[in-house]
């Protein structure tokens, strides 16, 4: 319980902090990225709308739904903006969960894990979740 109001207390604060960013927030972050499986194709994500692999979408599990994240390999510079519309990842030491289409585009395909930046490029215009 105590750990479920501290994540819900920092969903909050950090979303709060982001709206009052503007456009154009401040917040980066550094670590591994993984893609979801194929498996995931058409369930429900948590913000309710159905995972699609050829959409540019991603999971994270403090920014608000509707931000709009820039993930880039630092392996190779290829960079890929995507939406936030789901909660993971759920492995341990990940930040972000890439759509298929996403993941192909910064060609972490083959290395099913790989270290990324992100960079908040576009605040979620009314925070949920």
């Amino acid at each position: 319980m105590t750990s479920l109001l501290l994540r819900f207390t920092v969903l909050f604060l950090l979303a709060t902090w982001l709206t009052g960013c503007g456009s154009r927030g401040a917040f980066t972050q550094t670590g591994q990225a993984s893609f979801y499986a194929d498996k995931f194709e058409g369930r429900k994500t948590t913000s309710g709308v159905a995972y699609r692999a050829n959409k540019l979408t991603a999971a994270h599990n403090t920014l608000p739904f509707g931000t709009v994240v820039r993930v880039t390999n630092p392996r190779n510079h290829k960079s890929v903006k995507v939406t936030v519309n789901d909660r993971g990842p759920h492995a341990k030491g990940r930040i972000i969960d890439l759509s298929k289409k996403a993941a192909r585009k910064i060609a972490i395909i083959d290395a099913g894990v790989a270290p990324v930046q992100l960079k908040v490029v576009k605040a979620a215009t009314s925070p949920r979740r």
